[in-house]
């Protein structure tokens, strides 16, 4: 899906070659600050890259629309934006941004169950915890339905026992629909469970990597 070539950016990041494939989960691991989100930013054309080319399905970045781009590979912050309003609100608002008709109240219920969230369509979001808000922000993500999900720690604030379980059914969703996960996350060992491809990038340089690492597939 993603084919990096001899990418620099600044001094944060360097990445020979790499090759991030299509239907499959792919974690990036490394120390706080080393250019994973970094290399995030650059998938999603966020920023570019000072030297090398990325392509995307074969065709390089600076020839792709951005907005058709972010459409196709799905991207979510560690800080997503929640909206003043409803849980069901916030849901409803990446639809409405890229144009989709709005999901059922059913759909939306779906979702939350998805994200393991326990609450009301008719709860107020900025009463959410943080990790609530994150797992809301990740439904909002799920509903538009992209060909891709670029995730960066999409469980930073949640405890151990909640980021397994949301883990794991992310993974199965992931698995079942045929779309592609590029996750950035702070567990090696999550990583080593889900992962079919683990990219460890240490110091801005990609310095270990590690094939079909996921024992269920």
């Amino acid at each position: 899906m993603f084919d990096l070539d001899k990418v620099r950016y600044k001094n944060i990041l360097s990445v020979n070659s790499l090759c991030i494939p299509a239907g499959k989960v792919t974690c990036i691991i490394g120390e706080s600050g080393g250019g994973k989100t970094t290399l995030l930013r650059l998938l999603n054309k966020l920023i570019s890259p000072d030297t090398g080319e990325i392509r995307f399905h074969g065709v390089p970045l600076p020839q792709i629309n951005a907005v058709m781009l972010r459409r196709k590979a799905a991207m979510l912050s560690q800080e997503p934006v929640i909206f003043p309003g409803t849980v069901r609100e916030n849901l409803l608002a990446g639809l409405r941004f890229s144009e989709k008709p709005p999901a059922s109240d059913q759909a939306l219920q779906d979702t939350l169950q998805l994200v393991c969230l326990e609450k009301q369509l008719t709860d107020q979001a900025e009463q959410l915890s943080g990790g609530e808000k994150q797992r809301l922000a990740l439904g909002r993500l799920l509903l538009l339905d992209p060909e891709a999900f670029l995730l960066d720690e999409p469980s930073s604030a949640l405890d151990e026992e909640t980021e397994k379980l949301l883990l794991g059914t992310l993974y199965h969703h992931i698995r079942a629909t045929g779309k592609t996960l590029v996750m950035v996350t702070h567990s090696k060992a999550l990583a080593l469970q889900y992962g079919n491809l683990v990219v460890v990038i240490n110091n801005g340089r990609m310095c270990g990597l590690q094939e079909d690492a996921c024992a269920g597939n």
